[in-house]
C-alpha cells in the first residue's frame, strides 16, 4: 500500500504591503496546485513583516478577526484550487486579547480548524509575549480531507511534549509554520550551530513519533524598526522529513522556494511497527514531567 500525499511549501520573503504578500501567496498556491499539491503550508505570520522585533502598540492594528476579510481571502484561495491550506494569522480575539493562530482551510474553502500557538518566546528581537496570549485550544490535531494534521507554530517546534501530544491525539503529520533567523552579532560558527540544532530537534520529533514533519520558514532580511539591532536574517531552510527523520527536501538559506514534495503517508505504519515507541512508553512513571524542574 502506498498512500502518497503531495505537499506544497511556500518559503518567501515578506514586505510591508499585506495585499502584496497575499497576492504572492496566491500565485504560489496556484503554481503548487497546478503541480498536484493537495496540502499547502505557509510560513508563520505571512501577511506582514515580523513585527515582534519591537514592542509597539500600533502593531496591534495588524491583527485580524476570525472570521474577517483575511479568512475570506484564504478560504476562497483554498476553494479555487481545491487544496487544504495552512495559514498563520495574527488573531484579534477581543480588545487587548490577541493570539498567534494557524487556521487550516479545507479544499472546499470551509475552515477545518485552528491552532493557537502555545509556547510564546520573549527574547531580543522576538518580543512575542508583548503581542500574543498563549493558546487555550491545546494540542488538538485538525481533521482534513488529506489526513489529521498536527499543526503547531514556530517556538512550539523546540518542545518534544507538543509533538508527542499531537501524536497521541492521532496526528498523521506534524506541521510547523515558522519565522526564525540569525542575530547579526553571532559568529558564523554559532549561526551554523543554531540552524542545525533547529533542523535536528524537529527531525527528532519525526523519529520519536514515527511521523513526517513539514516545516516552512520565511527568508530574507527584515530590519529592526527601532534601530537597536541590525534586524533578523531569516534562515529559510524549510524542510520535509519522513518518519525516520530522513530529509525528503531542504530549501536553501537565501532563496525563495515554492516546491512540491511527495510524502508516503503509509511509511509511518511500518516505522511504528519496527520502532514501537508508543507501545514501550512508561506512562506510569512520567508524572514528574508536570513539574517545572526537579533537583
Amino acid at each position: 500500500m502506498n498512500k502518497t500525499l503531495r505537499v506544497g511549501i511556500i518559503q518567501q520573503a515578506n514586505t510591508y504591503d499585506t495585499n502584496l504578500n497575499r497576492m504572492r501567496i496566491a500565485a504560489a498556491v496556484k503554481a503548487l496546485a497546478e503541480q498536484g499539491a493537495r496540502l499547502i503550508v505557509n510560513r508563520e505570520l505571512h501577511d506582514s513583516l515580523y513585527f515582534c522585533q519591537t514592542e509597539n502598540v500600533d502593531n496591534f492594528d495588524l491583527a485580524v478577526d476570525l472570521p474577517s476579510s483575511a479568512t475570506e481571502f484564504y478560504s476562497a484561495l483554498a476553494a479555487e484550487y481545491h487544496v487544504v491550506l495552512v495559514t498563520s494569522l495574527f488573531e484579534r480575539r477581543a480588545a487587548g486579547l490577541y493570539h498567534n493562530t494557524a487556521v487550516v482551510f479545507e479544499a472546499d474553502g470551509s475552515e477545518a480548524g485552528r491552532y493557537r500557538k502555545m509556547h510564546i518566546p520573549d527574547d531580543p528581537a522576538y518580543y512575542e509575549k508583548f503581542y500574543f496570549t498563549p493558546g487555550d485550544i491545546g494540542f488538538e490535531p485538525i481533521d482534513t480531507s488529506v489526513g489529521r494534521l498536527g499543526v503547531l507554530v514556530c517556538w512550539d517546534q523546540w518542545y518534544p511534549e507538543a509533538a508527542r501530544l499531537m501524536a497521541l491525539a492521532g496526528a498523521e503529520l506534524l506541521i510547523y509554520p515558522t519565522a526564525i533567523g540569525w542575530e547579526s552579532s553571532d559568529t558564523a560558527a554559532e549561526q551554523a550551530r543554531q540552524l542545525e540544532a533547529w533542523v535536528t530537534v524537529q527531525r527528532g520529533h519525526a523519529v520519536a513519533n514515527g511521523l513526517p514533519v513539514v516545516t516552512v520558514n520565511r527568508v530574507g532580511t527584515e530590519l529592526d524598526p527601532s534601530g537597536q539591532t541590525n534586524g533578523i536574517q531569516f534562515w529559510g531552510n524549510s524542510f520535509v522529513a519522513g518518519p525516520q527523520g530522513e530529509l525528503l527536501f531542504r530549501a536553501s538559506s537565501d532563496d525563495e522556494v515554492v516546491e512540491c514534495i511527495d510524502i508516503d503517508m503509509h511509511r509511518s505504519e511500518n516505522v511504528r511497527r519496527w520502532w514501537p515507541f508508543l507501545r514501550d512508553r512508561r506512562i506510569d512513571a512520567y508524572a514528574p514531567i508536570l513539574q517545572r524542574f526537579r533537583r
